[in-house]
Parts: structure tokens; C-alpha cells; sequence
């Protein structure tokens, strides 16, 4: 606990609610009065016992419960970076949960412009993984310029055939990240959706149970087919806007192949060496028949050429 911080904390904040807003008067009478909620009042507003307040104010509180600071957070009209505060002040470490369910939707205007001026390609999301902001470079790495509306949405289903060896190299990565978003925010309703539709997928249902819950590192780089810049590596950093919990901005830091020995042995350099390995094992999500491969085969290299034009 950092009593002389939690003190300023709350003493500042405090001094910021009129009684008046909740139906209560200026206490009257001898002494200095300090503006705003007397401490007795603030535990009649959060029907607490009488000096429960008090005890916290002056550092007296030890350990206290979270639902309580998140009743006095909300009275006290504290932000999403107060609310941290007060929990890491309090003794507690870090809250387990925003203060408000719309923290985790909305960023400030400035993070697409910062967005914008970034050379690699970046994005910010909500909680749900749907885009907030973006840039240019981020554009260019989906098919004519099309990018999705969600992330989470076009890494687990849609974009499948850009991610390449998906099973083995993306879906490690997505679906802890699936799981413990949910752990994070059980009542979201399009992360819901998303697991739904994971347990009914063929291929990413077993990986689900089998994935595990430890998130992958950012400096793990993965394959991936770029729209302009062709196949290459890819390595994903994620930070949180310390304003909006919840919410992540999302770099990516793309390499292109090159020729020589470095050429990953997956063939996720090599266009011919790709289509030709998918021929012999289709890839998740491909209901194709394997009759097909030569067919597949030519239509993939098509798909592949046109997006290098």
C-alpha cells in the first residue's frame, strides 16, 4: 500500500462530487470544511459502515475488497488510469477488470494519427478485435486493399489462406489469445461468437483443446503471404493504450523472403513449393476434394500471381 498516494488520490477526487448531486447537503457547523463529499457521506452513498471511508483514506485499510473500491471508483468518477491506480495504491495490485464495460471500445482521435505516421504496418482494436484505427501499410497486406472489420475474425476463419501453415504456426498463437480474452471478458458477446464457431470448426476444434494457455511471445515471427510484398515473415507486437484497458495496438513488422539459404523450410518462400504442398495436404479449412489437386493447384498459382501485380 501507498498511503500517502491513495490519500491524494482520494482526497482530490472526493473534493471533485458535490453533495448536491446525490441529494445531500454541506455538512454545517464548527471547523473547516473541505469541498465536496464529506468521508461519512461517502459511506452512506455505498451503504458501508460508518468509518469504513475513513479507515481507507488514512491507510488504515488493508487488503480491501475489490468490489468496494469499485463502488467508491465509480462514485468518485475516477478514469480507467485512476482506477488502476487506486487498485495498486490500495495494496491490491492490479484490478481484475475494467471499471466500465465500455472501457476496451473507443480510443482518442490521436491514435490514428499516431497509427498513420507509423512506417510498418499497425492497427488499434477494441476488446472485441475489431479495428479502431489503422494505417496504410496495414491495408496493403490484404487482397486489394480490402482489410477486415476484425482481426480476430480474418486470423481464426477468413484469412486462413494468407496464413500460411495456419495449424501449425498461427493457431497456437490466436487461440490462447482467444481464451484468455474470454477469461478477461466473459460476457463479450462477439468473442463468444468466435469460440462458437472455433468448437464447430473441423479443424480449429482440436487445436482449441489442444493450444494451451500460454500466449506466444512478440518476437515470434510467423509465415505469411502479403497482398503487394508477397510471402515472408511476419512478427506481431501488441501494446495496450494505458487510457482505454482493453483496447491494443497491434504493429507489424513484415520481412520478405529473400533468395539464398534462408529460406524457411516450410516453402512459405517459394509460390511453386507452396501450391505444390498443398496438393498433397490441403490446408485447414479447405473442403475441396483431393481429386482436385491439379486443378487446385493451377487455381492457387493464378491467385498467388495476381496478387503480386
Amino acid at each position: 500500500m501507498n498511503a500517502e498516494a491513495l490519500r491524494l488520490l482520494l482526497t482530490e477526487r472526493r473534493a471533485s462530487v458535490a453533495p448536491e448531486s446525490h441529494g445531500l447537503t454541506r455538512p454545517r457547523g464548527k471547523g473547516r470544511r473541505a469541498p465536496g463529499l464529506a468521508q461519512h457521506q461517502v459511506d452512506l452513498l455505498l451503504n458501508r459502515g460508518w468509518g469504513t471511508y475513513q479507515r481507507l483514506e488514512s491507510g488504515k485499510y488493508r487488503n480491501p475488497p475489490v468490489d468496494f473500491l469499485r463502488d467508491l471508483a465509480l462514485l468518485l468518477r475516477l478514469s480507467e488510469v485512476e482506477w488502476v491506480a487506486l487498485c495498486r495504491y490500495a495494496g491490491i495490485g492490479d484490478p481484475p477488470r475494467p471499471l466500465t464495460p465500455q472501457s476496451g471500445q473507443e480510443v482518442p482521435q490521436v491514435w490514428q494519427e499516431a497509427v498513420a505516421g507509423m512506417t510498418h504496418a499497425a492497427c488499434v482494436i477494441d476488446a472485441s478485435w475489431n479495428i479502431l484505427a489503422h494505417n496504410q501499410p496495414f491495408t496493403d497486406i490484404f487482397p486489394y486493399g480490402k482489410r477486415p472489420t476484425n482481426t480476430m475474425q480474418w486470423m481464426l476463419f477468413d484469412g486462413r489462406p494468407l496464413l500460411t501453415d495456419w495449424a501449425t504456426t498461427w493457431a497456437p498463437h490466436l487461440l490462447p489469445l482467444l481464451r484468455a480474452d474470454l477469461a478477461a471478458r466473459p460476457d463479450d458477446s462477439t468473442l463468444r461468437r468466435f469460440e462458437a464457431a472455433v468448437l464447430t470448426d473441423p479443424c480449429a476444434a482440436p487445436l482449441y483443446e489442444t493450444a494451451g494457455v500460454a500466449v506466444h511471445p512478440d518476437e515470434d515471427r510467423r509465415p505469411l503471404q502479403h497482398a503487394r510484398s508477397g510471402p515472408g515473415w511476419v512478427k506481431m507486437c501488441m501494446a495496450q493504450p494505458t487510457t482505454s484497458p482493453g483496447t491494443r495496438l497491434i504493429i507489424l513488422i513484415f520481412t520478405p523472403c529473400a533468395g539464398g539459404p534462408a529460406r524457411p523450410a516450410s516453402g512459405v518462400c517459394d509460390s511453386a513449393t507452396s501450391v505444390a504442398g498443398r496438393m498433397a495436404r490441403p490446408p485447414c479449412g479447405d473442403s475441396r476434394p483431393p481429386r482436385d489437386a491439379p486443378a487446385r493447384a493451377a487455381e492457387d498459382l493464378r491467385a498467388i500471381l495476381s496478387a503480386h501485380r
